[in-house]
């Protein structure tokens, strides 16, 4: 075959794989596992319907599975079904939100493809039910088990498909989709390794909590259990790390399942779910009944905060003379209640790696961030305080380090929607379950009524004073670009900070794992909420890349920055080839050092720099290795190297101004450390400011 052949034989390929599929389904009738062969014209009584009975018992923290499916709470499943009528589907929007702090659907009449009475596949029953949560949008990835989800797809012009090169990359991109958005995010793949490649996505969601319904193609209900080609329990391996998951034992179960799906990953506190579905019941052949709400008898939403339980933590903003905003991930959609209860109060903003841009981080009040790698003035205000207000947070270790040394001398008021977090890691003298967002707007209510009163406050005026000397004594600190030769190397906070300059601190950030996470987090300040995309909980590397795919189309007019290491990007590489594919214009930006920074920087302070594999170039000193830029034109990306200081304005103009995606790739020194640092395990006392002498 000739190349002008095979190129127009390509082209004629993409071609069809963009035009939704004319074919009628094949009509294969089946029966429910376990039941009789029902005619698809007659709804039968609900005990008659053939789908498992599924019970569920234990205590609320972990459910006992009998049955097929499993979620984090006492339930029994109860199916409830509609007679076919048109249903209302939900439109997400951004302005109306759930207790979750994910956007909650309203709803709007739903047109079917499908005839009242026509029969219809498994799989394009699946379809319509995401069709009906407002999806337009998923992230999928082909194989045997899936096919036929994928020819579904095809008849189903309102959902686009976004094709990643990987299944991590696809459920990354789909993190990516609903920390930026807000809405829940979807990812398709097939049994068996398809499956597990979606394995430390789902960990990442649930420890982030991120509302993702994974859905998985398996192999046919009757091979289940008997080792068949490309079979992984995928439900057993991912019970503990899902808030939900479900394996369809028969066909007319899909729409409900779905239905509770969406519902349970996006309330209360969110998280991902996974429903997997054999072959056989995708390809089998039903009338769907519609159910309009979630059935799952036991599974509850904490309810909204009381006024007693505001009251308690008003007077303790009263009474106390040093308090401290402690917010994270979980307040993220509470930004505007936040910000105007620090305009009643004056209390100054410590924000987790999670949290970043509820509040803004260039007011005067923001402390930046907290922990670790947080600024000196907002651990220093968190030792010193007597109130510390710790509004959707869990207390991780990153930013706590000692538990018995964090915030001593506080009381502590906790509002979070998961019960499981109060008290876990850290006593609460005063501790609310329930949705933040409801309960900082209660309390801005009751601090208006005490301001209308003439209810007395502390003054905090000398508290202010006190970490504003603070800060002036402890900023963010890198070396000065003046000492530098015109021809000097690049220094990683300066380019990030140049950066958030030239972009007006106005894009989407995703990063990678590791010192540019920490840089960015530093250096690249967020005025508002979702914005800032990054791995927390999990610490994934390879992150940074697919989940800017997931901003770049849920969000396609802002500007989508991955900031990266040369380490993270490398472990998802290949979705340069989705940016251009499905013309998606992420900016990469790599700062690379050609190690893997973060250990190096522990192995520099803790292990007397001996290098235990941390560095990653060229084992023969040939040069920078990987060569990024041409990586990228393998990919059809346009990109870059720049090695000074002088020259990387110019850089970021070329990138800002290209259209599509762009690649830059920074070379910085490997031995520059990410300050400041408490050391795992430390306290505020313990806090290193300090260079290391080389």
């Amino acid at each position: 075959m000739s190349e002008a052949t095979f190129l127009s034989t390509l082209a004629l390929s993409a071609a069809v794989q963009r035009a939704p599929s004319q074919l009628s389904p094949v009509c294969v009738i089946g029966s429910c596992i376990g039941s009789q062969q029902r005619k698809a014209s007659i709804l039968p009584p609900k005990d008659a319907a053939g789908c498992a009975q599924k019970k569920f018992v234990g205590s609320p923290k972990k459910a006992v599975l009998h049955g097929a499916s499993s979620h984090k709470q006492n339930c029994s499943w109860d199916i409830r079904m509609e007679a076919e009528v048109p249903v209302d589907y939900h439109v997400i929007s951004d302005a109306s939100r759930s207790s979750a702090g994910v956007a909650e659907p309203k709803r709007a009449e739903f047109a079917s493809r499908y005839k009242t009475s026509e029969l219809r596949k498994g799989a394009d029953v699946l379809v319509e039910a995401l069709e009906r949560e407002g999806v337009d949008l998923v992230f999928a990835y082909p194989g045997g088990a899936s096919l036929e989800i994928h020819q579904a797809l095809t008849r189903a012009p309102r959902i686009r498909n976004i094709l990643c090169r990987h299944e991590q990359g696809e459920i990354f991109a789909a993190e990516g989709y609903a920390k930026c958005s807000g809405r829940v995010g979807v990812c398709i793949a097939t049994s068996g390794p398809g499956a597990t490649n979606l394995v430390t996505g789902v960990a990442d969601a649930l420890m982030d909590s991120v509302p993702l319904v994974c859905i998985t193609g398996q192999v046919p209900s009757y091979l289940i259990g008997k080792d068949a080609f490309q079979e992984t329990p995928i439900v057993e391996i991912t019970r503990s790390i899902t808030k939900h998951n479900h394996l369809v034992t028969c066909v007319e179960e899909i729409p409900q399942v779905i239905k509770n799906a969406f519902h349970i990953a996006r309330s209360g506190r969110p998280g991902p779910v996974l429903v997997d579905i054999p072959k056989d019941i995708q390809q089998q052949m039903t009338i769907p009944q519609w159910p309009t709400l979630p059935s799952l008898e036991g599974y509850t939403v904490p309810p909204s905060a009381t006024r007693a339980d505001m009251e308690e933590v008003a007077l303790a903003i009263r009474q106390s003379k040093k308090p401290i905003l402690y917010v994270g991930g979980g307040a993220l959609h509470a930004a505007d209640e936040i910000r105007e209860l620090v305009a009643r109060t004056g209390i100054p903003v410590a924000q987790t790696l999670m949290g970043l841009g509820t509040f803004p981080m260039t007011d005067p009040k923001s402390l930046h961030m907290l922990g670790m790698h947080g600024s000196v003035y907002a651990n220093y205000a968190v030792h010193h305080a007597d109130l510390l207000l710790a509004f959707g947070v869990r207390f991780d270790d990153r930013v706590t380090g000692k538990l018995e040394k964090f915030a001593q001398h506080a009381k502590i008021v906790h509002i979070d929607i998961d019960s499981a977090e109060i008290d876990k890691n850290k006593f609460a003298e005063v501790a609310v379950v329930g949705d933040v967002k409801p309960a900082v707007a209660l309390l801005n209510q009751i601090l208006a009524e005490d301001e209308a009163r003439g209810v007395a406050h502390e003054d905090k005026t000398a508290w202010c004073a006190e970490i504003d000397e603070s800060r002036r004594k402890n900023p963010y600190m890198y070396s000065n670009l003046s000492d530098l030769p015109e021809d000097g190397g690049i220094i990683p906070q300066h380019a990030l900070q140049l950066l958030w300059r030239m972009t007006n601190g106005e894009a989407v950030v995703t990063t990678g794992v590791g010192q540019h996470q920490m840089w960015a987090a530093q250096y690249y300040p967020f005025d508002q909420p979702r914005n800032w995309v990054t791995s927390g909980g999990l610490g994934s590397m390879g992150f940074g890349l697919p989940s800017a795919l997931g901003c770049a189309a849920a969000r396609p007019d802002a500007t989508v920055i991955d900031i990266d290491g040369d380490g993270s990007f490398l472990m998802n590489v290949q979705e340069l080839a989705t940016a251009w594919a499905e013309k998606l214009p992420v900016k990469s930006v790599i700062l690379n050092n050609q190690h893997l920074g973060m250990v190096v920087q522990w192995e520099d302070r803790f292990y007397s720099s001996n290098r235990g594999d941390t560095f990653i170039g060229d084992p023969t000193g040939q040069g920078i290795f990987p060569d990024f830029v041409e990586v990228a034109k393998g990919f059809r990306v346009p990109g870059e190297r720049v090695y000074k200081w002088v020259d990387l304005k110019g850089a970021y103009e070329r990138m800002l101004s290209t259209p599509g995606p762009y690649l830059l790739d920074i070379i910085v020194p490997h031995q520059e450390h990410v300050l400041p640092m408490i050391p795992g395990g430390g306290s505020f006392d313990d806090t290193i400011t300090t260079p290391m002498r080389r």
